[in-house]
């Protein structure tokens, strides 16, 4: 555990002063803080803290109009320009179900909130940054010249907290159902059992969880014929495949608190350093290439037939991004994405573990 002295409030603004194109993210772990603590700081100085009521924010941002969505994890970001339309409020779950903005939320993982001022020349960017109890971020809006001020002004009085000190309560770990799997019983029987039986993509997760498996645990176990492990450059060989022959897909990128989702057509891959990058109109990835240790073909049985997935880990098991053809409920997978799917290079799978 890192026992350093954290910087206070007036040392991190300076830090951020003396560093004025660093990004939030990389300047907070140099100076090995959580970057919700250096977004904290500058609160009465183009930062105010607001509460993280997920329900009121999402019925709120409908008024807003245009805005950029953001969810990133480690090794992925991803970007979507749209409008937060259709919500269905949860307190267990969220959701976002816009033509363009498309969100899972998990309302209990939201623990900090702030809204955002930065002056860029003459120009103000603002945006709603939300982070977890460990101070990591779960989810981002900003503001577009489209966006309409009066509205974002109205939702950000609205959530105002009375708190607005400069520092935050930073817990280290975050609730994390997956990390729990490890002390396993289930056999190989049981899990093919549970998994040939499986009739929606949406049940899997509560198959892991009743048989305390971890996603990778269960893909590395189940067997070749409903999971087979990719050479890594397959998710680069996808990427260009679809973008050649215009076929829709869904990517998926997510933390523990909001998964964002992307359906439709990708165009334009551009590589740069270990980032592959995809720049279209109203969708913006960037992942990772030097983080990915294993990618994984994942079959699934539902009532419309097998689904396939592509799904891709870190080194710690961490789901970095998950990949789908472009499918509705009741719909048959698409042939041209199962063909890809199942001819991309291979790799002998692993030893269980």
């Amino acid at each position: 555990m890192d026992q350093r002295v954290k910087p206070a409030p007036h040392e991190i603004r300076r830090a951020r002063t003396d560093n004025p194109k660093a990004r939030e993210r990389d300047l907070a772990a140099q100076l090995g803080i959580s970057e919700a603590e250096l977004v904290a700081a500058h609160c009465g100085d183009g930062v105010v803290r607001v509460e993280p009521r997920v329900n009121d924010l999402l019925t709120g941002l409908e008024a807003v109009g245009e805005v950029m969505a953001l969810t990133r994890n480690e090794s992925a970001v991803h970007e979507k320009i749209g409008v937060y339309d259709k919500v269905v409020t949860g307190n267990h779950n969220a959701m976002v179900l816009g033509e363009n903005i498309d969100l899972r939320i998990f309302p209990k993982i939201w623990a900090h909130g702030f809204a955002v001022e930065k002056r860029d020349g003459d120009d103000i960017r603002r945006s709603l940054q939300f982070f977890d109890a460990a101070g990591d971020a779960v989810h981002k809006v900003h503001l577009r010249p489209a966006s309409s001020l009066h509205a974002y002004q109205k939702l950000v009085a609205s959530l105002e907290s009375p708190n607005q000190e400069p520092t935050i309560d930073i817990s280290g770990t975050v609730l994390d159902e997956e990390s729990e799997a490890g002390a396993s019983t289930a056999s190989l029987d049981d899990l093919r059992d549970r998994w040939s039986r499986l009739t929606d993509v949406h049940q899997f997760f509560g198959m892991l969880k009743t048989l305390k498996l971890s996603r990778r645990q269960a893909v590395r176990m189940v067997g070749q014929d409903y999971a087979w492990l990719l050479d890594n450059d397959a998710v680069r060989a996808m990427f260009h495949h679809a973008a050649e022959s215009e076929m829709p897909i869904m990517c998926f990128v997510g933390n523990r608190g909001c998964i964002q989702i992307h359906s439709g057509p990708i165009k334009s891959i551009k590589p740069m350093g270990p980032w592959i990058n995809v720049l279209d109109e109203t969708f913006h990835l960037h992942l990772r290439t030097d983080h990915i240790h294993e990618v994984w073909a994942v079959r699934k049985p539902t009532k419309d037939g097998h689904v396939t997935s592509l799904e891709v880990y870190a080194a710690n098991g961490d789901m970095i991004i998950q990949f789908f053809g472009k499918r509705h409920e009741g719909e048959s997978e698409r042939e041209d994405w199962r063909f890809l799917a199942e001819h991309l290079p291979r790799i002998p799978n692993p030893t269980a573990a």
